[in-house]
């Protein structure tokens, strides 16, 4: 089976830095990545964290497209519960327009911050928003120039009309989200990193191929989202993973909402008038040397049966990155990635 390489950049920013600073790392990482032959290169979308500064992916991606010439750029993901999909369509019709063929519109499904930016983001229209399956569904439309006559925006267009769309992903961590995927025949993107459960992980993967309507692409494409750090050595990969934490948010109403810190969880309680209780859980990475690396990859590979893996590389030093992403396609030199 072959094997493609893509890489999430969530934009991160460690202490000391400016954000202008993070921001050229994103630059440069996806400069780096076009170079050694990664796939596609995707920004995240969040809120009011102050780990992370990717708060408009795409006016980043717009910059990212000026400053590359070939890789794939896009979003992991636009949160569409906060927008209008027309809006959404317009924004991506301009980004495929100045780049055909070369542009990625992933949705996610989650918030991407903590209530309060959540309620800026929605103006406390929230309970009357459409829910994200109708969002989604007009999304597609726009993107595709397929408003029904008894649509009741019939005639509107998103403006320009691209030579070629931007091709639609769907986000999630849940069988749910996987469904949905399936119903609206569209690739489907499993989030490894957050939701590390690999019997839902697999599970999902394999509902959604079960369940892949086919119309708009002729068959399913399942791709895992994974966290990974390799490293020189053993001790090296063991030690930039350690720097990492991982808390889980349970909610009452039966939600999980996962961050990257105690402090975080703690901050989110202080948001939400929703009864919660906050699980510290060891950080969902898989590390090593690169041969180490390599033979786990090929396992998961096997396990959930993909044949992409978009990586993120939670590593503070930025030199050590870089090193991590040039190790991962050292790991894989004798297998195709693109």
């Amino acid at each position: 089976m072959a094997l493609t390489l893509s890489i999430l950049d969530q934009t991160p920013i460690q202490e000391g830095e400016t954000a202008a600073q993070a921001f050229q790392h994103t630059i440069q990482l996806a400069q780096i990545a076009e170079k050694l032959g990664y796939h596609r290169y995707w920004v995240s979308e969040h809120h009011d964290l102050d780990h992370v500064v990717g708060s408009s992916p795409e006016v980043l991606i717009s910059h990212l497209l000026a400053k590359t010439e070939r890789i794939r750029i896009g979003s992991g993901g636009v949160m569409l519960q906060h927008y209008s999909p027309y809006k959404v369509a317009e924004n991506f019709h301009v980004l495929a327009s100045l780049a055909p063929g070369r542009v990625d519109l992933g949705i996610g499904r989650a918030p991407g911050g903590l209530p309060l930016s959540t309620r800026a983001l929605q103006q406390g229209n929230a309970t009357a928003s459409p829910s994200l399956e109708e969002k989604l569904t007009e999304l597609e439309k726009f993107l595709s120039n397929n408003l029904e006559p008894e649509h009741a925006l019939y005639g509107l267009k998103a403006i320009p009309i691209p030579p070629q769309p931007a091709e639609l992903y769907l986000l999630g961590t849940s069988i749910a989200s996987a469904e949905l995927a399936a119903e609206r025949g569209v690739p489907y993107v499993f989030a490894q990193f957050i939701n590390n459960e690999e019997e839902i992980g697999i599970a999902a993967i394999e509902t959604y191929r079960k369940k892949f309507a086919t119309g708009k692409q002729p068959r399913p494409e399942a791709i895992l989202a994974i966290s990974v750090i390799v490293a020189d050595t053993e001790e090296e990969a063991r030690r930039l993973a350690a720097e990492n934490e991982l808390a889980k948010i349970h909610l009452a109403s039966g939600k999980t909402i996962t961050v990257n810190s105690l402090k975080k969880a703690e901050e989110f309680g202080k948001h939400t008038t929703e009864a919660f209780t906050i699980e510290v859980k060891e950080p969902n990475i898989l590390f090593g040397s690169k041969e180490a690396v390599r033979e786990k990859l090929l396992a998961t590979q096997q396990r959930y049966q993909v044949d992409e893996f978009i990586i993120t590389t939670p590593v503070k030093h930025f030199p050590k990155r870089i090193r991590s992403y040039e190790l991962l396609v050292e790991a894989f030199s004798e297998l195709p990635i693109v």
